[in-house]
């Protein structure tokens, strides 16, 4: 190659080539090369080439020449470094160089050193010993002085490359302690730099190099021993084999693949005389019938030679081929009898035999005749639920079938009369997996196992209270299934009363119970009667009177009542309440004077048909007559309606009394308590205080007397015997002749003052106590009133207004 010119340096590279790899068939990779056709040659790998300087631009100056090992096609190029001109341009296909740039020699000024046989392809035997040189690298610089000298290098990115290069002569050769191996690496591909020995240029120091590629092909040599291929070799004789049949082939090649020798095989031990084997194919094949060999496994030992061209034995290996002689699977488990070969076996038995007992009357053999794991077969029963079970579960050959109870309980005659199974036998170890079945059918005989049972543990029936002596009360079944007399039911009643037992029993005395319940419907049997204190009412203007009936009947509705009018007089004057027999009068009367309107009879007592009537079927029926005396009311407000409305609940008015004393206690307490912690707090600030007791008035000047006089039907009403009707008999309808009134309440106690302080007090003493409260409610002995025509109303409002007055008055006191 030629130097850079002025601009720069430009390092032209001829043996650059790129190969069509969708072409490449061989299994080795190998570089494309040039043809070497010497320096005066006008084509070849344009390693010197001189050129003058006034060749025209466009002349075709050089045609690279080159081929690839593997006969691909080949392309050429050119590269230049990166910046320099570019002078020529080769044609990617024919190889033709042009020059596409006019040169002036004048313009160079030095050489860079030029490879004369590079890149090349060297071969090298793979037993050539290390040490020795396989190539001689050269390379020239036109250059002179030490500018001219050149030197080598390898340019290498493996870290211990098996060549080395003299770095004077150029001289390739094997690095002491390495050899080549055609089976581990086929080719390798080595980059030579030579370097000249640099010089000033353009005033700097500068050093010109130029690579090459080397790559050198390893030659395979007859080294390796022969190689057997599959290995570890079986193979197999089955009992239909006969002389002649190919039991196995081994398969051996030449270690050396690149140039391989025939192969030869022979036996060399343990073949007994029994086997035998082709030296070319190395098929064995067996010699004698299966019935001759005296082993189950034969270990042979199978030579592979290599043969020279002159037919001399070279390298050998030697590998060993195990035959097995073995059984071949063509029989199936067969289950025998007693008589031979059966699939159907029969057995009669009781029900409910013990668990884990074995069913005696079965006879059952299992084999299969082949060998080994041929004969190796699972034993396995089907059937309903796991009432049994078979024993051996694996069987190698033959075994006697032995089938064992499991689940007693479920072997019932009551359910299944017969129980069929199915016996199954499979192998195991086979591919065939043959099989054999046979059915086992068991007939159960039936046992007294069961007591009779009920359709229900309970009864429950109703009888009429009216039901005579003889009655059927009602029909209950209990059922036995089992067969013949033991399912025959005998009945019988233990207990007494209208909650007893009735027990089932077989013949062999197993039994059950039920327990019945007998409940009496009542009848509707009773009419209602009247409650005679209830027929005679006294009735208040604008409050109800209650009439009651009783119905003896124990359900209902036999004793449900219904009240109604039957006739009164005067007709359409009063209404009553169907379900409590709370009678009224109409809406439109508020006054005795609309009732003197009305009616007539100036007594102002009236009579009232009333029905009281059951619901029941067939429905009866009482009628009485009530007497009604009806009066007027003359005083109105709260209390009054409350008194009224309490007449037929006195236990509410009491409640009442009760529940005012109890807050005029509490109210008591509340009020001393408070002065005392006020006091206790105005001693703290005042040390000495004086206590100044307030004279008790005598409780003659508060007495009240006569706060007001009230004359009804000529009675006069005063403190001392102040009368008023209870709340029981508010209307004075108690069904007595006399009236009879009770006197109210009397009011509670005063609160009992504090003790008077003792002789010795003194100021300095703070010894108070606080007030108790006591309060008691007593009553008056009733007193009957002269008359009947008191007017009620008026006499509880007096009591009450004397109540409240006292109450005041001793209020006031403290």
């Amino acid at each position: 190659m030629s130097c850079p010119y002025k601009s720069g340096y430009v390092t032209l590279l001829i043996a650059v080539f790129y190969c069509d790899i969708s072409l490449f068939t061989a299994q080795t990779d190998y570089a494309p090369y040039f043809y070497d056709n010497g320096p005066n040659s006008n084509n070849g790998n344009m390693a010197l080439l001189n050129l003058s300087e006034d060749t025209p631009k466009g002349t075709q100056i050089y045609v690279l020449n080159g081929t690839d090992p593997e006969v691909q096609p080949v392309k050429y190029g050119m590269t230049f470094e990166p910046g320099s001109k570019e002078y020529f341009r080769v044609h990617p296909k024919s190889g033709t160089v042009t020059l596409i740039e006019e040169l002036d020699r004048e313009s160079y000024v030095c050489y860079e050193p030029q490879f004369q046989t590079m890149p090349s392809i060297v071969d090298v035997p793979e037993n050539t010993t290390s040490g020795s040189s396989i190539y001689k690298v050269q390379a020239v610089d036109r250059d002179t002085g030490s500018g001219g000298s050149v030197t080598y290098f390898l340019q290498s990115s493996e870290p211990s490359t098996k060549f080395a290069i003299d770095h004077h002569s150029g001289v390739l050769w094997i690095k002491p302690g390495e050899t080549l191996d055609y089976e581990k690496s086929h080719t390798y591909f080595i980059t030579v730099v030579a370097k000249d020995g640099g010089g000033i240029y353009k005033g700097k120091q500068q050093v010109m190099s130029s690579s090459a590629t080397l790559t050198i092909n390893v030659i395979d040599t007859q080294d390796t021993p022969p190689v057997f291929v599959g290995t570890p070799y079986f193979g197999y004789v089955y009992e239909v084999s006969s002389p002649g049949s190919e039991i196995f082939t081994v398969f051996a090649k030449d270690g050396d693949m690149d140039n391989p020798n025939p192969i030869i095989h022979s036996i060399e031990s343990g073949a007994d005389g029994v086997f035998a084997i082709n030296k070319t194919s190395g098929c064995i094949t067996l010699k004698v019938y299966p019935a001759e060999l005296r082993r189950e496994i034969f270990n042979i030992k199978v030579k592979a030679s290599e043969v020279s061209p002159e037919g001399k034995l070279l390298d050998f290996a030697v590998t060993t081929v195990t035959i097995r002689v073995v059984d071949l699977n063509n029989h199936p488990p067969t289950f025998f009898g007693e008589n031979g070969p059966q699939n159907v076996f029969e057995l009669t038995m009781y029900e409910h035999p013990p668990e884990g007992e074995f069913l005696r009357g079965l006879k059952i053999t299992v084999n299969d005749s082949d060998q080994g794991s041929n004969a190796k077969f699972h034993l396995r029963l089907v059937g309903p639920g796991h009432m049994l079970r078979v024993v051996p579960q694996t069987v190698l050959n033959e075994a006697q079938v032995t089938i064992l109870v499991e689940d007693s309980a479920a072997m019932d005659f009551e359910k299944s009369q017969f129980l069929t199974f199915k016996l199954l036998a499979v192998e195991i170890d086979t591919p065939e997996r043959f099989s054999a079945t046979a059915d086992i059918i068991i007939h159960l005989l039936d046992t007294n196992d069961n007591a009779p049972k009920f359709s229900s543990d309970f009864y429950i029936t109703r009888i009429p209270e009216n039901s005579p002596g003889g009655s059927s009360v009602m029909s209950v079944t209990a059922s036995d299934p089992d067969s013949g007399l033991w399912g025959v039911v005998k009945y019988s009643i233990y207990g007494s009363g209208y909650n007893f037992y009735v027990k089932a029993e077989d013949t062999e005395g197993k039994y059950s119970l039920a327990e019945v319940f007998v409940t009496i419907m009542d009848l509707n049997d009773h009419s209602p009667a009247f409650n005679e204190n209830s027929l005679e009412k006294t009735m208040v203007i604008g409050a109800p009177v209650k009439i009651e009936a009783i119905d003896e009947d124990a359900e209902e509705p036999n004793n449900v009542i219904e009240y109604s009018i039957m006739k009164s007089d005067p007709d359409d004057i009063f209404n009553i309440d169907a379900d409590t027999g709370e009678i009224k009068l109409k809406p439109y009367i508020k006054s005795m004077d609309i009732i003197q309107n009305i009616s007539s009879n100036k007594d102002c007592t009236w009579s009232v048909v009333v029905q009281a009537k059951d619901r029941g079927s067939p429905s009866f029926s009482t009628t009485k007559v009530v007497k009604i005396d009806i009066t007027e009311t003359q005083l109105k407000g709260p209390l009054t309606s409350f008194l009224l409305k309490s007449r037929e609940n006195p236990m509410q008015f009491l409640g009442l009394v009760s529940g005012v004393i109890i807050i005029m206690v509490f109210v008591t307490v509340f009020i001393s308590t408070v002065i005392y912690v006020r006091n206790v707090k105005s001693n703290k600030i005042l040390p000495s205080r004086r206590i100044i007791q307030r004279k008790r008035k005598p409780w003659g000047q508060d007495d009240f007397h006569q706060p007001f006089r009230e004359e009804c039907c000529g009675v006069k009403f005063r403190n001392e015997d102040l009368e008023i009707p209870t709340a029981d008999n508010i209307n004075c309808n108690n069904n007595v002749k006399g009236c009879f009134h009770r006197t109210p309440p009397s009011p509670p106690d005063a609160p009992v003052m504090p003790p008077p302080l003792p002789s010795h007090f003194r100021h300095g003493d703070r010894e108070w106590t606080v007030p108790t409260v006591s309060a008691s409610v007593a009553s008056k002995t009733k007193k009957r009133s002269d008359r009947c025509k008191d007017n009620p109303v008026n006499t509880a409002l007096v009591s009450e207004l004397k109540l409240r007055l006292e109450q005041k008055n001793m209020a006031n006191r403290y």
